[in-house]
């Protein structure tokens, strides 16, 4: 059975100042995700799932359904601030969409097999792609998760704060513990996430996650769980988030899976703020003129 990549794209892009999962990086204005289209496809991948919002949907769609058809299966989902448990209600001075674990809570009744999960404005290489699809065509325990690490000295933006997971693992290669950190920047005297207690040192080799997840088709139950936890605890707030470290973390201490640790070291960069785009231009027409990609993906 191929696996399945959910793309998260329902994204405000408010550090970016715009809809950063259309922006044009590449020679022939390809968006980064039209890369990771092209990365899943080539490694195997047997369907797509595009998280978005309603109000993009028809650029969305006129956008890849050209491209993407007799290459790959497409389906959508909508992110959306009322899609709760009927248990709970929406504090209507709420702006800001619940987060990733939520996003991926879209895709339930979707997603029956093995999946990826990743981000849109984020570019793994097809090194990652092949050893997620690897793991998540191989890997027959439904309690096995997995996740691509970077360092974090890999992953940071010269123009602002980042959000990363930070994660621990055990001599075998396996999570213990991720923990979302929403402020992580470098300043002159070293790596620090802040919280409202103060800052805190990051070592350079520090590993993060980037969002690639490979996830088992009971991650909807576990999800259904987390997030009426979730609500319970931190619904009446405005901007708290359900991310999907916390899904990831809560589930590993309560031991109902393991999350291994694929080594990777394809170039990552992203765009989180609208200066990162250059250096993410520049970057593709790099590996375009080593023959990693194609000048004009969909031709």
């Amino acid at each position: 059975m191929k696996p399945t990549l959910i793309i998260l794209a329902a994204g405000m892009g408010s550090r970016y100042g715009g809809l950063k999962q259309l922006d044009e990086v590449g020679p022939n204005g390809e968006a980064i995700i039209d890369y990771s289209l092209f990365d899943a496809i080539r490694t195997g991948f047997g369907k797509v799932v595009f998280i978005i919002r309603t109000d993009f949907s028809d650029q969305f769609r006129e956008r890849f359904e050209p491209k993407l058809r007799g290459r790959i299966a497409f389906e959508y989902a909508y992110q959306s601030l009322d899609k709760i448990p009927a248990a709970f209600t929406l504090n209507p001075e709420r702006e800001k969409p619940w987060g990733t674990a939520h996003a991926v809570m879209m895709a339930a009744g979707l997603v029956r097999e093995p999946m990826a999960v990743i981000n849109a404005d984020d570019f793994y290489g097809r090194k990652a792609y092949q050893i997620m699809a690897d793991f998540l065509t191989s890997s027959d325990d439904d309690s096995e998760y997995a996740m691509v690490g970077y360092r974090v000295d890999n992953t940071l933006s010269e123009h602002g704060s980042v959000s990363r997971g930070v994660c621990i693992t055990d001599e075998n290669g396996y999570l213990t513990s991720v923990v979302e950190r929403t402020k992580i920047q470098e300043d002159p005297d070293g790596i620090f996430f802040y919280e409202p207690e103060g800052r805190f040192p990051l070592e350079e080799n520090t590993l993060v996650s980037m969002n690639f997840w490979g996830l088992k088709p009971n991650v909807f139950q576990y999800l259904e769980e987390g997030f009426s936890h979730f609500l319970r605890e931190k619904g009446n707030e405005l901007k708290s988030e359900y991310f999907i470290p916390l899904l990831i973390n809560d589930n590993i201490l309560r031991k109902r899976i393991s999350t291994k640790v694929l080594a990777c070291n394809s170039p990552w960069f992203g765009v989180t703020y609208r200066e990162d785009k250059p250096m993410a231009q520049q970057k593709i027409l790099e590996l375009v003129g080593r023959g990693e990609y194609p000048a004009e993906l969909w031709k």
